[in-house]
């Protein structure tokens, strides 16, 4: 998460409304073309899940459609706002506002509020969490992180391997006021040295990075993960690749670079300059990145300034990567698979979004789900 300036998003713009969801999973009959299908099935659910065959009695709820496995938001903050904490009230909305937009699971990277209470709520995306952003004082934003000094970073890796759910989040790099630049936040053996303790835990890294060098470091420490990755040059893309590191790159938080360096060109000329510079290599070094097999997965970096519900942005800015089919995969099939989640097979959870359309035709298409089906229960037409 980064940011200057809040940017208004769906949520705040039209808050989303409450759509009330069956009492239980009921027997639903669908037939459309599954993504990455080519071809028209039939997909029976019951008891919340696919079944195998045919189900008597089944309602049939949607036919000549499209369907794509439950969306994924790999890089989102629920219970996050502008000024830190928000109360449960809004953190629900937040959640809705995902959801309705068809995002089912959510990897949520870093939330100073403890959001666990989601996971009692049928009506609600399944989230996997990263505990608390861990960073330096007064080298992040305020209000979001637990900061430390770097002698802790170990054993603040080890709280928050426990507080979440197999993911650790580390601010990579920030603002240096002496330097007035962009700079890595940890040394970079105590950076390895944290790592592995991570994975002695069972629990995997992943890094906000918008410099070259945070990268550069983080990867040679054996990090999972990089978010953003704006700095990333040909021979950092050449160990990720190698290594399946992740890049999570979050095209439309990129496009507020501008509105950062502006922010800061007074008193950071030379932090501005490099953001601007970043920023007008996006595409280029994001997708080298890609070309080079780099995993890419989708995250909006809902929260905090950023409003929620854009998945839709999110796939239309990584179709300039690679392609519409590319940038689905990056927020469903590909995603789900990379972090653990089912995807629709007999017995699998019936998590599902259902459009109108071929998004691989239109990625727009995306923005206006027909329907949502959530553990085998619709909640939104």
């Amino acid at each position: 998460m980064a940011g200057s300036a809040p940017v208004a998003g769906p949520d705040e713009a039209h808050p989303a409304p409450v759509v009330a969801s069956s009492p239980s999973p009921g027997s639903w009959h669908l037939r459309g073309t599954v993504l990455p299908g080519t071809e028209p099935v039939d997909l029976w659910l019951a008891g919340g899940v696919v079944a195998d065959g045919p189900v008597p009695g089944a309602v049939t709820i949607a036919e000549d459609v499209w369907i794509l496995p439950g969306l994924v938001d790999a890089h989102c903050h629920i219970g996050l706002g502008a000024s830190g904490q928000v109360d449960r009230a809004t953190a629900e909305r937040q959640a809705l506002t995902d959801r309705d937009s068809g995002v089912l699971l959510i990897r949520d990277a870093g939330a100073p509020v403890d959001t666990h209470w989601v996971d009692d709520r049928a009506d609600l995306p399944r989230v996997i969490r990263a505990g608390r952003h861990i960073a330096r004082p007064r080298r992040y934003l305020r209000n979001f992180a637990v900061e430390i000094d770097p002698e802790d970073l170990v054993g603040q890796v080890e709280a928050q391997a426990r507080a979440g759910d197999g993911w650790v989040k580390l601010v990579g790099d920030w603002i240096d006021r002496d330097a007035g630049d962009l700079a890595p936040l940890w040394p970079a053996a105590l950076a390895r040295d944290a790592i592995a303790r991570a994975h002695e835990l069972g629990a995997r890294v992943t890094a906000h990075c918008f410099a070259e060098q945070s990268v550069a470091e983080l990867v040679d420490a054996g990090i999972d993960c990089i978010e953003h990755g704006t700095g990333l040059t040909g021979s950092v893309i050449e160990r990720m690749a190698a290594g399946g590191i992740g890049l999570v790159p979050t095209m439309t938080n990129l496009e507020n670079f501008p509105v950062f360096a502006d922010a800061g060109q007074t008193k950071f000329p030379a932090y501005a300059s490099h953001m601007r510079h970043l920023h007008a290599r996006r595409f280029e070094t994001l997708g080298a990145a890609r070309e080079a097999g780099v995993p890419v997965y989708a995250g909006t970096d809902a929260g905090g300034t950023l409003g929620h519900g854009r998945i839709a942005q999110e796939v239309a800015l990584l179709a300039q990567l690679g392609g519409v089919e590319f940038a689905l995969g990056a927020a469903s099939w590909r995603a789900r698979e990379w972090l653990g989640a089912e995807v629709l097979s007999a017995g699998a959870s019936a998590d599902l979004v259902v459009y109108d359309a071929d998004p691989r035709r239109d990625p727009g298409v995306l923005a206006h789900p027909g329907l949502v089906v959530l553990r085998g229960r619709p909640v939104g037409r």
